[in-house]
């Protein structure tokens, strides 16, 4: 008995199958790929797949133009000064700050870039210039240049006084939302106040030097 522990024969793999024919055929079938593995499999998918699969790609909207709302500084009334998250100041100018009248200008060696390159000088820099927003009256800091007033969009209003007001923009409904204190106002930005005409511009303006005199 103890010799046949010790026994080992050497056969070949092919007449080991043809001694097993269930397992030959399994082996061949396999080989061949016309077998299907039966055990469950989980294969994981990337983010794309699955926002295809599961449709939660979102609708492609259109532009829904430029973000304006309606503003008074003294007696001047401007119904659309723009929103402009791409700009670091805010601009007036300066035709619109003569009618406003009583505006002190601070000298300033600032320089604007424009979104085409260019760069402008303002005249100086108005502070503290009480715009009032429905019921809210808020003080913003001017960079007044002398440039041609838009007859639409006059007066631009930037990232600072966003963040003054606590403004929070929901493009999916059109709506604008300005916070004071513990108070808050909304507007419709796609309707009463949306432009009728887009004319493609990009508007965008950064402070790319500031020394004050």
């Amino acid at each position: 008995m103890e010799i046949f522990k010790t026994l080992q024969i050497n056969i070949p793999f092919a007449e080991t199958l043809e001694q097993m024919p269930t397992y030959a055929k399994f082996m061949k079938e396999l080989l061949s790929k016309k077998r299907r593995y039966q055990e469950k499999e989980v294969i994981p998918l990337n983010a794309t797949c699955s926002a295809i699969l599961q449709s939660n790609i979102p609708h492609k909207s259109k532009d829904p133009g430029s973000v304006t709302i309606p503003v008074t500084i003294g007696k001047v009334s401007v119904w659309k000064a723009l929103i402009d998250l791409g700009a670091s100041v805010s601009l007036m100018p300066l035709s619109m700050m003569k009618r406003i009248g009583g505006i002190q200008l601070k000298p300033t060696r600032m320089s604007l870039q424009l979104a085409d390159r260019s760069i402008k000088y303002p005249e100086g820099v108005a502070e503290d210039v009480l715009v009032k927003v429905d019921k809210f009256f808020i003080p913003v800091d001017f960079a007044v240049i002398d440039i041609t007033e838009d007859a639409e969009i006059p007066l631009i209003l930037g990232r600072p006084f966003m963040r003054t007001t606590k403004m929070g923009i929901d493009m999916e409904n059109g709506k604008l939302l300005v916070k004071v204190a513990n108070e808050e106002i909304e507007f419709d930005i796609f309707h009463p106040m949306h432009l009728p005409k887009d004319k493609g511009q990009c508007l965008q303006m950064d402070v790319i030097d500031e020394i004050c005199a």
